[in-house]
């Protein structure tokens, strides 16, 4: 059960400034938001802990509002779900003291390929001509941006033709399209369609250098959500498959491509892997750190970035008038990217969350 809000002065607080840590120093939780008068306000002595921004995971699913208490509970304050229905998602958005969520609300798919067996007949474009309606039925119902999942070609997902209509659709309406591409036939055919954000990368064979040249270019952004890549791998016995995702990720960071760490987390029956919701991101960073990004950048990858290309203003950062989304972790995540599992705290939009045993 989440705390009422309080004004709070978090002193002797070492902030994590999205490159560095600062010096001690105090920082004002005002109601909701991150404010400046210390006036009033209760006093926590921090002891030299570190602060961070409100985790985001840019990719869950999300079943129920206990999923929002074991995101909260790990320090994720911001889930962006991938799929779900418009009458759960009215329980789950604006719920004080936990985590706030924005969604794609029913993705869009092909009339074959796997997702075919989770997802309703009024998930399936069969044509480009129905794109323009698909939109904006999603956009009638409340879907934050639009999620479009790929299959290679001939496997059942969204023909070409459509791909690239749904995405013109929902730029028309200045919405951001995000593109399941696990195989590396979806991969292309997600460039090939202009998606601003490509989620998943394949297994095995690393994505080749025409693939990173593009993604360079175009401006395309990556959510490798590692952490269910491996798990597939792993289930499947085929470790050495996941090691191609490294390689994608390391190359991907290499080209200046913006990665943001998403997990994949859901409790979905019959799906290759289910990723815990919450502690997956810990684990999802450390796969970043190990494939290259340096910690800075695996925490920006969970803060900062995810807050700018998925529009959320009010977020990513710790300063005056931002969302007081916070999270206290004992220990230095920039000298050892484990620390963030070291919770003592957390906040979600000014109220205080039960922390995760670690």
């Amino acid at each position: 059960m989440a705390s009422a809000a309080l004004k709070t002065a978090l002193i002797n607080v070492r902030v994590f400034d999205g490159h560095r840590l600062t010096d001690p120093t105090t920082v004002v939780i005002d109601g909701s938001t991150i404010g400046t008068d210390a006036g009033g306000a209760r006093t926590l002595d921090a002891g030299g802990a570190v602060l961070l921004p409100g985790l985001i995971d840019a990719h869950v699913h999300l079943h129920g509002p206990d999923c929002l208490d074991q995101l909260a509970a790990w320090g994720v304050t911001t889930g962006l779900d991938m799929a779900n229905s418009p009458e759960q998602l009215a329980s789950l958005r604006h719920v004080p003291g936990t985590t706030s969520i924005r969604s794609a609300g029913t993705p869009v798919i092909g009339p074959g390929g796997p997702h075919s067996r989770f997802l309703a007949e009024d998930a399936v474009i069969r044509d480009a001509a129905h794109a323009d309606r698909y939109v904006a039925d999603r956009v009638a119902a409340g879907s934050d941006y639009l999620k479009i999942i790929l299959e290679a070609p001939g496997e059942g997902g969204p023909e070409a033709a459509a791909a690239t209509a749904l995405v013109a659709a929902a730029h028309a309406r200045g919405i951001l399209v995000i593109a399941h591409a696990s195989s590396h036939g979806a991969f292309t055919m997600a460039l090939d369609a202009g998606a601003d954000i490509v989620t998943h990368l394949p297994l095995g064979t690393p994505l080749d250098p025409a693939a990173i040249e593009r993604m360079s270019s175009q401006g395309h952004i990556s959510v490798p959500t590692l952490t269910m890549m491996e798990g597939i791998a792993t289930a499947r016995g085929e470790e050495k498959a996941f090691a191609g995702s490294m390689a994608s990720v390391a190359a991907l960071h290499r080209a200046g491509v913006p990665i943001l760490a998403g997990t994949d987390a859901n409790a979905q029956p019959g799906v290759p892997f289910q990723v815990p919701h919450g502690t997956s991101l810990h684990h999802e960073l450390e796969l970043l750190v190990t494939a290259g990004l340096t910690p800075a950048e695996a925490l920006r990858a969970a803060t900062s970035l995810p807050a700018r290309h998925f529009g959320l203003t009010d977020r990513g950062a710790i300063a005056p008038g931002l969302r007081a989304d916070l999270v206290l972790v004992e220990g230095d995540p920039l000298a050892d990217i484990r620390a963030t599992r070291a919770l003592t705290r957390v906040w979600c939009g000014g109220i205080e969350h039960p922390v995760a045993d670690a």
